[in-house]
C-alpha cells in the first residue's frame, strides 16, 4: 500500500502538468454552439465584453439593385413597343387583305383575275417585252428609250433580288413561289417586286412618252393595282407594296441620272446582235 505522502504528491503532479497551456483545453468544458476553436498553442483569452442593446442583433438585408443602364436594357423602350405595335398592325391588315389567297378564301373566285394583274407587273413579261419592241424599233430615239428602259427593269430585278435576300422577310401566307417568281428571284415578301417594277415603269412612261390626260390616270392607276393585286394575293404586306413603290422611284431617279445617250445605245445594241464591223 502505497503511503499518503505519495499520493499527495502523485496529485500534485497530476495538477501540475494539466496546468499546462497545451493541456488548458482539456480543462475547459465543452460549448454546445461550434464555435472556432482555441488555438492549441495559446490560453484562452477574454474577449471584449459586449453590452445588449434594445436593437436586434441582425439587421433585414435589403435585395441588391441592378444598375440604371441594365434596368434600361431589361425594359422595352418606346421605340420598340412603336415598332413592334406597327409590325403587329401591318401583319393584322395584310392577313384581312389577302381575300385572294386561296381558292377557298372569301373572295377565292376573283383569284384568276387578281392573279392576272399581278402577271402584268411580272419582271420577266416586262423584260421580253422591252425586247420585243426592241427588234421591232426602227428609230434612234425608240431604241435609246427601250435600251434605257431595259437596263432599268435589269438593275429593278436584282436590286430587289438582292435586299429580299438580306432581310428575308415571309409573306403574310405561307405560299411556294411560283416558277417565274423564281425566275426573276422574287423568293420574299420585303420589298414587293411588283410594285417596285409598276412605279419605276409607269414613272418612265409618264416622263419619256407623250401621253393624253386619261391614258396617265389609267397608268397611275395599274401600278397602284399591281401592287395591291400581290397583297389580294397574300404575298406582301402593305409594308412591302408601299417601300417597293419608294424602291422603285428610286430606281427612276437613277436611271435619269446615268440616262444612256444615242450612242452608247447604239454600241450596246450592235454589241448585243453581232452586228458590228471589223
Amino acid at each position: 500500500m502505497p503511503s499518503s505522502h505519495t499520493v499527495r504528491a502523485r496529485a500534485r503532479e497530476r495538477n501540475s502538468v494539466l496546468s499546462r497551456p497545451e493541456f488548458l483545453s482539456l480543462n475547459q468544458p465543452l460549448r454546445s454552439g461550434g464555435g472556432p476553436p482555441e488555438s492549441r498553442g495559446g490560453a484562452r483569452r477574454p474577449g471584449p465584453i459586449k453590452h445588449q442593446t434594445s436593437q436586434p442583433s441582425e439587421e433585414p438585408v435589403e435585395p441588391s439593385k441592378l444598375p440604371e443602364e441594365d434596368c434600361m436594357l431589361l425594359n422595352p423602350s418606346f421605340k420598340g413597343i412603336a415598332k413592334n405595335s406597327l409590325l403587329a398592325i401591318d401583319i393584322c391588315l395584310s392577313k384581312r387583305m389577302g381575300i385572294c389567297a386561296y381558292t377557298y378564301s372569301s373572295c377565292g373566285g376573283c383569284r384568276s383575275m387578281v392573279s392576272l394583274m399581278s402577271f402584268t407587273g411580272h419582271g420577266i413579261t416586262w423584260i421580253i417585252g422591252t425586247l420585243l419592241c426592241l427588234t421591232r424599233s426602227n428609230t434612234l430615239a425608240g431604241q435609246e428609250v427601250l435600251v434605257n428602259l431595259l437596263l432599268a427593269l435589269i438593275v429593278d430585278v436584282l436590286t430587289v433580288a438582292g435586299v429580299q435576300r438580306l432581310v428575308k422577310r415571309r409573306g403574310p401566307w405561307e405560299m411556294m413561289p411560283s416558277l417565274l417568281d423564281c425566275v426573276a428571284m422574287d423568293l420574299y415578301s420585303f420589298p414587293a417586286a411588283h410594285a417596285s417594277r409598276a412605279a419605276m415603269v409607269s414613272k418612265f412612261l409618264l416622263s419619256h412618252l407623250v401621253l393624253a390626260v386619261p391614258l396617265r390616270i389609267l397608268l397611275v392607276l395599274w401600278a397602284v393595282l399591281v401592287g395591291m393585286s400581290r397583297v389580294l394575293l397574300g404575298k406582301h404586306h402593305l409594308t412591302d407594296m408601299v417601300c417597293g413603290f419608294a424602291l422603285g422611284l428610286l430606281h427612276f431617279s437613277l436611271l435619269e441620272t446615268v440616262w444612256l445617250s444615242s450612242s452608247t445605245c447604239q454600241t450596246i445594241i450592235s454589241i448585243g446582235t453581232f452586228s458590228w464591223s471589223f
